[in-house]
């Protein structure tokens, strides 16, 4: 499916819940990998604000792409943020939603 670059260039953005491990199976633990690097991909909790509205993210970073430290209500900035639709189907139910992706997301503490 394609991905949809998005400008985030004027942006606001902070963090809201520091990066977590994403996870391929739960039950075993087993770590989503990049599939180009190899790279282990976490998770991280974004608020970005434009044009005078706000929303939630949670977009997903290879560790490579994460600095240390990254805590709720840091401000930062994300690089090569895109957009992909997906559908799946499990145990009969269809599902479908928007994930977020990104290449970098970089602290702009003391900037």
């Amino acid at each position: 499916m394609p991905s949809f670059k998005i400008d985030v260039s004027t942006a606001v953005v902070f963090v809201t819940t520091a990066p977590t491990p994403k996870l391929v199976n739960k039950q075993t633990g087993e770590r989503a990998v990049d599939r180009e690097t190899g790279a282990g991909l976490s998770t991280v909790g974004l608020l970005i604000s434009d044009e005078g509205e706000g929303n939630l993210y949670q977009v997903t970073v290879p560790e490579t792409g994460l600095p240390e430290g990254l805590t709720p209500g840091m401000p930062v900035s994300v690089v090569g943020l895109k957009a992909r639709d997906w559908e799946n189907e499990f145990n009969g139910q269809k599902r479908h939603g928007i994930s977020f992706r990104a290449v970098a997301v970089t602290s702009m503490a003391g900037a």
